[in-house]
This record gives C-alpha cells, sequence and structure tokens, in this order.
C-alpha cells in the first residue's frame, strides 16, 4: 500500500427498497430473496486503500441504514469525495440522495456511478439539472482505478480538471458528446487487493452474511476474475460489453487460498465474470492451479452454453458447484433479434455436458424477446421445463436505457413509458415498460410469473429437489432461505390463474 495520502473517501450504496440489489444486472427486489454484494463499489475501496486513503464503505441496502443515518454516518467522518452507486429505478432516489448529502457537505465533492451515468449519461446530467440536483459529477464506466487517479492527484478533484472516467457537472451540456467508458486496465487488476478482505475488514461475517444467491449455498462472496464480455448481446446492461481482461491466475488462486483460510463460515463463492470460461486456456489452466494449490472451496459462475465439456470437466474437478446460463429462449429468430450468437442445439448440448459430469445450472429465460408471441414464450416454458436446470429464472425483457434493447424498442415504438422509477413495481420486482406483438407490460409479467409457476411446480422439478435436499444440509438450507420467499409469491401466482 502507498504511503497514506491524508485523504478519505466514502463509498456508498444508498438506501433504497428493503433488499434492494442495485448490483445486479437486472436491478430489483429478487423474488427469491438474492441480495447482491454491492462488488463494483468494493472493488473501489479497495483500489482507494492501495491509493492510501481511509475508506468508509456503507452498504445501506445490506446493513438496513435509513437515509438519515446513512447521512449522518458520512457528515461525521466529512470525506473528500463520496461516491454514490445508482441503477436505472432507484435513480430518482439516488440524486435525491446525493444531492441532499452535498447540501450538508458543500466542501466534499459527491460524484454517483452505475450503468445508469455510465451508459445513459446525457439522461443522467438531464434528470442533474432538472430536479436541481447539486452533485459535482459522475465516474463513467468501470471506475477503481478512476478512484485511484483522483485519490493520488488530488488537484484534478480541488481545481475541476478533465480526466479519463470522470465527467464534471459543471462542464456537461446538452451539446456535450458523452465520454467513452473507462475501462480498468488488466495490469491494474493484479495491483488491486482482495475484494475479500475488503468483504471481511467492512462487512464483517455478520455482513457478509446478509447477502444470498438463491441458487448458490449460503453464506456465499461474490468476487472477480475477469472484466467485460466480448459477446455484445443487445439487453446486456453492462458498462463493459465488447471486451474482456483478466487477472493473474496466481492472484485468484492466492485469494480462494485467503477465502478458505481467513473466511472458514463461507461456503461457495460465486465468480461474477460475465462470462467467466470464455478462454479455455485459461479456464483449464486456472482450474489446474486450484486443484495442484490443494484448494477445496466451491465455487459457481457465470457461463455461456457454447462451453465445451472439457471446460465443464475441469471446472467440477477444480470443486465448481454450478454455471448460472443464459439460454432466454430456443427460438433461433429471438436469440438473433439480441445477437444472443446462440441457438437451442447449443443449449441441449451444454445441460447434456452439463449433467454428465455433476454440474448444476441455474438458467435464465426471458419472455418478450424481438419476434416472441405468446405461443413462442409458452414454448420457452415448455423448453425450460424440459431442460430441466437446478434453478430456474424467467425475466420480462427489461430494456435498460444505453442497451440496444432499449434503442430497438424505442425505435419501433414498443415501450409503453420512460418513467424510470416505473421500471420496478410497487413492490421492487422487474416491471418492464415493453409492449410487444399485442402484449402488454402487464401480459409479459404474466408471463414471466406463468414460467415461474409452471416450472417449479413441475414434477419432475420437485421429485429432483427433492432427492437433492436429503442428499445436503447446504442444498436444504438454500432451498429453505429462497423458499421463504418465494413460495408464498407461487402460491400468488395461483390465485392470480398464472398457471
Amino acid at each position: 500500500m502507498n504511503k497514506t495520502t491524508g485523504l478519505s473517501v466514502a463509498l456508498v450504496n444508498p438506501p433504497f427498497l428493503k433488499n434492494y440489489s442495485r448490483q445486479s444486472r437486472s436491478p430489483c427486489v429478487a423474488k427469491s430473496g438474492t441480495i447482491y454484494y454491492s462488488y463494483y463499489l468494493a472493488y473501489a475501496g479497495v483500489a482507494a486503500e492501495l491509493a492510501g486513503a481511509t475508506v468508509s464503505y456503507i452498504d445501506a441496502i445490506a446493513h438496513d441504514i435509513d437515509k438519515l443515518d446513512c447521512i449522518s454516518r458520512i457528515v461525521r467522518s466529512s470525506p473528500f469525495i463520496v461516491i454514490v452507486d445508482t441503477s436505472t429505478p432507484s435513480i430518482i432516489s439516488d440524486l435525491n440522495f446525493a444531492s441532499e448529502l452535498k447540501s450538508r457537505l458543500p466542501s466534499t465533492t459527491v460524484v454517483c456511478v452505475g450503468t445508469f451515468p455510465s451508459k445513459n449519461t446525457s439522461e443522467f446530467f438531464r434528470l442533474v439539472n432538472g430536479n436541481t440536483c447539486v452533485i459535482d459529477g459522475c465516474l463513467v464506466g468501470e471506475y477503481e482505478e478512476t478512484v485511484y487517479d483522483l485519490l493520488n492527484r488530488p488537484e484534478i478533484v480541488i481545481e475541476r480538471l478533465e480526466h479519463e472516467g470522470l465527467v464534471w457537472t459543471q462542464t456537461f451540456s446538452s451539446k456535450t458528446v458523452p465520454p467513452a467508458l473507462r475501462l480498468t486496465s488488466e495490469a491494474f487488476l493484479d495491483r488491486l487487493g482482495f475484494v475479500s478482505e475488503f468483504y471481511r475488514r467492512h462487512l464483517g461475517e455478520h455482513g457478509i452474511k446478509k447477502h444470498f444467491y438463491a441458487s448458490i449455498t449460503w453464506p456465499y462472496l461474490q468476487i472477480l476474475t475477469s472484466r467485460g464480455c466480448p459477446y455484445k448481446c443487445t439487453f446486456c446492461n453492462i458498462p463493459s460489453i465488447g471486451s474482456y481482461r483478466t487477472r493473474s491466475i496466481q492472484s485468484v488462486v492466492d485469494e480462494f487460498k485467503y477465502i478458505e483460510e481467513e473466511l472458514t463460515y463461507v461456503s461457495e463463492v460465486f465468480i461474477e465474470d460475465d462470462t467467466f470460461p470464455i478462454n479455455k486456456k485459461r479456464t483449464i489452466e486456472l482450474c489446474k492451479a486450484l486443484i495442484d494449490a490443494g484448494v477445496r472451496l466451491k465455487w459457481s459462475c457465470n457461463a455461456r452454453v457454447n462451453t465445451d465439456e472439457e471446460t465443464l470437466s475441469w471446472m467440477k474437478r477444480a470443486n465448481c458447484r454450478l454455471t448460472c446460463v443464459g439460454f432466454e429462449s430456443p427460438n433461433l429468430s429471438a436469440l438473433n433479434g439480441v445477437i444472443k450468437k446462440s441457438n437451442a442445439d447449443q443449449q441441449e448440448k451444454y445441460m447434456e455436458n452439463a449433467n454428465r459430469n455433476g454440474l448444476k445450472v441455474n438458467g435464465c429465460f426471458i419472455v418478450g424477446l424481438p419476434h416472441d408471441t405468446p405461443e413462442s414464450i409458452q414454448g420457452t416454458i415448455d423448453y425450460a421445463k424440459r431442460l430441466l436446470p437446478n434453478t430456474a429464472q424467467f425475466y420480462p425483457h427489461m430494456v435498460y436505457p444505453g442497451t440496444g434493447s432499449f434503442d430497438w424498442a424505442e425505435k419501433n415504438n414498443l415501450l409503453e413509458h420512460k418513467d424510470w422509477s416505473q421500471w420496478l413495481t410497487r413492490e421492487g420486482f422487474h416491471n418492464t415498460p415493453l409492449k410487444l406483438n399485442g402484449m402488454s407490460s402487464k401480459d409479459l409479467l404474466a408471463w414471466a410469473d406463468r414460467g415461474r409457476l409452471q416450472f417449479y411446480t413441475n414434477p419432475r422439478f420437485l421429485w429432483r429437489m427433492t432427492l437433492q435436499a436429503f442428499s445436503s444440509f447446504e442444498e436444504l438450507r438454500r432451498m429453505y432461505i429462497a423458499g421463504r420467499s418465494f413460495f408464498p409469491l407461487l402460491l400468488g401466482y395461483i390465485v392470480k390463474g398464472r398457471l
């Protein structure tokens, strides 16, 4: 770590709805009780500490801290910079929070981060000006290297100088061309310390156990071993689409060993890389290195259906438990409509290979893709039941601003509104603004509900889960935690006639 700069930074996941996951690719209150880590915010904290700054990390969602208490904590520390996380559905609330904080700390620089200011920068500043917010600006793209720069060169902040990845409110106008998103360099990824060590110090065991992921055994951690994805699916909301950078294999192995030795209560690590096994050579080398190091910690990851059996076999040998896979739909026209670059044959082959190697699968499906009709959506549900992954998620097509899906919907007059606060229901669940082929947004939500109900009441699925629950206490505990919030919703679907 560098010699201390004498500066301090507050990183804030601000209050909103209870159990709201801002960092999720589709931010919401999850029906399954899933609560994401604010992992990008935490990595920025690691970078700030690398710069020698004092870090205050306040996750108001995980610790259920209300607005007044959250602001009071930050005011007491009087930091040099405050970084406020945002998301599309919560953006108005987030801006109001940041603005109120700035009014209490006028000499402190307050900036926002997240996919909304990154991918929708002009709209972000329109909201800032339209709501007379007094925040200082935003950081666009992946922002931990920008945070490191600002703390090492405070004159950038003091004198409001231009810098990569930083946009000042005072210099942005309606005619300003939104800046290119900054992506953390591969060299910097290995300079960062372990986010797991940051979680241990700033969240503690109690805070870590506040997080839950319905398909992952609990307690769990979220870490990144790479950044970006070379694919360009139009619905994807990540800031680093079309790119790919990795940490060194030794760095990843060392972090696994750290978690295994220092966080002994952690049951599983979720590798939140956008497409963890996308590089076959690196994936196999990493798996072999984990095996050689004697790491026995379970882990799961995001994967694509073009991951081959050899790679899956090595992942299993290295204690991979589950892969989270975006099947989306079996219909080629729908998949091509979002540039998914996959097909049903690949999907079915992937499931065969995963099953043969004893890997569980969390399958993701989308209703309301281009060319979807009620008949094709029912076909997607039936297909999910036939594939029979270990868990399944059914999303309405969430067309976030700054994505190709949003541009497609806007161009074809398929948006019912552009009220960002209405991207969620009153309960905080997904609420797409999309209408399609005679189906309203409410119809698409009902189809997603119908998909969940038909999948999770499928006798084949129920029998498999019964066997799984009796075979492992950790699996039973995972099902119990998820079921407390999820199964009452299923009963509600029955009452509403979703079946």
